[in-house]
């Protein structure tokens, strides 16, 4: 049975750990409490931090010549400069973050979706935009996987989001040990997810981890580190999951009959086609792993890359890849 690392998660702190939202609300997500029993959250309500109170007159974000401003309009107060300061200090205080979970639309914490006014008065025109907190810890942790709590309800968003968290938090406990064997353990690991992911990309890490040039552990790690986020920027393309699932029924050929593989190959297509879902394939596969007693593939993340109990086939339906 396949174990797993503990995420380390910035989150919002209004979602389910205190009333702090500018009304004074508390938002109970489902999510957060589920993904708490198996990561580490680092709780943070950057507009409290910085004195504005509970309740509060809500803030605004104004686009400026000068950059982004935090404006609270019913006191007609500027807060950029110690909300700046806030987040820059908070997040520089910290270290090996694995994800962020943020608010949704938040001026502070929002990571994308935040509406930027053009002006200070009502009825303003207005973009989307980051939100201060959610930004700068863009550009702290650029690595992180990072989500707010509206996006997370998309099944393929929530899924990407969550493999990757728990594949980043593996990387960090194997560079926290300092083994070559460890790293290249995790690379075996991980072959046929990265092979969803990214096949060219899982090449380069092969010859990263291989080390030609006998780098430091460190260095190496590092690079490995660069290499794995940019194969896991954008979830895994359907093409892509169909190559990884070709290559794991080539393990089976030998020992697969002629219907066995009709049947397959049959339902190969309806996933392509958008009529059968992901796991329907790699339950079928998993199932011939345990009877034909594969021990590589039964080590391969890539039949469950984060724990059992956060699987959850709900869809809003709504949600774009804006990464």
């Amino acid at each position: 049975m396949l174990s797993y690392a503990r995420p380390r998660v910035v989150v919002s702190k209004c979602l389910g750990f205190e009333a702090c939202r500018w009304n004074g609300d508390i938002i109970h997500d489902d999510f957060v409490a589920r993904l708490g029993q198996f990561a580490d959250y680092l709780p943070v309500c950057p507009e409290v931090e910085i004195g504005l109170g509970v309740p509060r007159k809500p803030i605004r974000l104004i686009s400026s010549a000068g950059g982004i401003r935090v404006f609270q309009p019913d006191t007609d107060l500027d807060h950029t400069d110690e909300m700046r300061r806030f987040c820059k200090k908070h997040l520089e205080s910290l270290a090996a973050i694995d994800g962020f979970v943020l608010k949704n639309r938040s001026p502070s914490c929002g990571p994308y979706d935040v509406k930027i006014y053009h002006g200070p008065q009502r009825g303003a025109a207005s973009q989307k935009g980051k939100g201060v907190f959610g930004g700068v810890a863009q550009e702290r942790f650029p690595h992180a996987a990072v989500e707010h709590d509206g996006r997370i309800r998309n099944f393929s968003l929530r899924e990407h989001f969550l493999t990757k968290l728990f594949t980043l938090a593996s990387l960090r406990e194997v560079a926290a040990s300092g083994s070559m064997g460890c790293l290249v353990q995790f690379h075996s690991a991980n072959k046929l997810l990265l092979m969803a992911y990214n096949q060219q990309q899982m090449r380069v890490m092969g010859r990263i981890v291989a080390n030609p040039g006998g780098q430091s552990f460190a260095t190496v790690v590092a690079n490995y580190g660069q290499s794995l986020s940019q194969a896991m920027k954008r979830g895994a393309r359907y093409t892509s999951h169909i190559n990884a699932i070709e290559h794991i029924m080539g393990y089976f050929k030998k020992q697969l009959n002629t219907s066995e593989k009709q049947f397959f190959g049959e339902l190969i297509e309806q996933y392509r086609q958008g009529r059968t879902p992901l796991s329907a394939l790699l339950a079928v596969l998993h199932s011939w792993v345990v009877r034909y007693d594969n021990p590589y593939l039964a080590a391969q993340t890539y039949f469950a890359p984060y724990p059992l109990e956060l699987v959850d086939i709900s869809d809003s339906g709504k949600g774009r890849d804006l990464n």
